[in-house]
Order: structure tokens, then sequence, then C-alpha cells
């Protein structure tokens, strides 16, 4: 299975969600507060080589989250958006089919 390269947005620490993306295949390759006012921009580009955008929703604002949604559009890249823990993150990645451990409900 390859390695999925991510940017993830909101937070100023990640604790063990980057732990949890590992085990997934999932490389974060870069990390954005969403504090400063030039993640508004509606222009903003990711990096060439990102495949998802995961959206730490409890920490960010709206104009944020749409800006980096449109950048993804753009890029063609998968948004995921969760609240950042890691239970949440979890149902997040089953959800998304990014998860190959997730087992069919009972």
């Amino acid at each position: 299975m390859s390695t999925l390269n991510a940017v993830v947005v909101g937070a100023d620490r990640l604790g063990n969600i980057p732990d949890l993306l590992s085990t997934h295949n999932i490389r974060i390759t870069h990390h954005v507060s969403g504090r400063d006012p030039s993640h508004q921009r509606r222009t903003m580009q990711l990096p060439s080589d990102t495949e998802l955008v995961i959206l730490l929703t409890d920490f960010l604002g709206h104009n944020v989250m749409k800006s980096f949604r449109q950048a993804a559009q753009r890029s063609g890249a998968k948004v995921m958006a969760c609240r950042r823990s890691v239970c949440d993150m979890q149902k997040a990645l089953q959800q998304c089919g990014l998860c190959p451990h997730a087992k069919a409900s009972a």
C-alpha cells in the first residue's frame, strides 16, 4: 500500500494524530494552524504532492475551511473533516474509506 501525503489544517498541536495516521500509511507533509489571516485567501495553493486535506473543525473558522476545501478541489485532493481527537479521526478515516482495518458494524 502506498503512502498518502496529507496536509493537516487546524490546531496548534496534533497530539497522537500523526501516530494514528502513520498506521494507515498517511504521511503529514504540512501542518497549518489556520490562524494566519492569509489562510482565508481564495487563491491558496496546496503543495503539489498533496493527496488529502484533513480539516480539524474544532479549531478552524468557516472562511479558513472554505479556502482549504476550494484549494483541495482545484488540486484534486480528497478532503476529510473531523474534530481533533483520535476517536473522531478514526471514524472519519473509516467513513472516507481510507481505513483498511474498518470492520462492518454488526
